[in-house]
Order: C-alpha cells, then structure tokens, then sequence
C-alpha cells in the first residue's frame, strides 16, 4: 500500500508524533484536534478518498465523541482501540502502540514489539515483525 492507501485519524498533534515514532511505512495522519463538526467532517472526507480509513482516539469524553461520528459518517472505517488506563494514544507506551497497529496490519518499528502482557503469540501477522517494510 502507498500512503494513500492507509489513512490513521487522531485527535492531536502529541497522538500523530507518537505514532510517526512508531511506524515504519509512510501512511496518512489526519488531527481533528479534538473537535468536530460538520465542515471538519466533509474536510477530512475530501481527503480520504478510497483510502482504508482508521480511527485512533483517546479514551475520554472527547474520544468517544469522535468516534461516534465516524461511526456515523464513515461506517466503513476500523476503530482501532487503546487501553482506557493510558488515556491518551500521546501517552501509549511505544511497545504498546507498536503491537496494537501490528495487529492492524501497519508496519512499525522491529525493535519496538515485545513478548510481554502486550503481545499475543500465535497472532499470524504474516511475518510483519520481522519483515523489513520496503515500500
């Protein structure tokens, strides 16, 4: 997949950092900041276009607000999930966030993904933890 191809919406800019430290292939990362609205929503569609489109937010208030309108709106999307106990994707360890986008087929940095509470064996990722991305 080239970047436009795979599309990642989060709420900030601390989410989109963390998650440029974690992935190793180019992919699209659109910030609501954390609001959003009509114009916004018909924004981020006009950017999408035929792209597998998938939703990263927080879990808080905001978050779930978020992702009730992509729900809404982009039902196609994939809702991609943190553990509430981290708050904020900004603030996921890079383990964490690492084994959490592998499971969704993204490529991320080898040297992050851990056997530990994290990482589930027998997963078949199709080699993607120790493939190198070429794209």
């Amino acid at each position: 997949m080239n970047l436009s191809d795979k599309v990642l919406i989060v709420e900030g800019k601390t989410d989109k950092r963390r998650l440029e430290e974690v992935l190793v292939e180019p992919v699209q990362i659109i910030c609501t900041f954390g609001t959003m609205g009509i114009s916004k929503l018909d924004e981020i569609i006009e950017q999408l276009g035929d792209s597998q489109i998938f939703i990263l937010s927080d879990a808080d208030k905001e978050g779930r607000k978020i992702r009730k309108w992509f729900k809404k709106h982009l039902s196609e999307s994939t809702h991609i999930y943190i553990d509430p106990k981290f708050g904020e994707v900004g603030r996921c360890p890079h383990d964490y966030l690492a084994n959490l986008l592998l499971r969704h087929g993204f490529y991320v940095d080898t040297g992050l993904i851990m056997k530990g509470k994290f990482y589930r064996e027998g997963n078949n990722f199709n080699g993607r933890y120790i493939k190198e991305y070429t794209g």
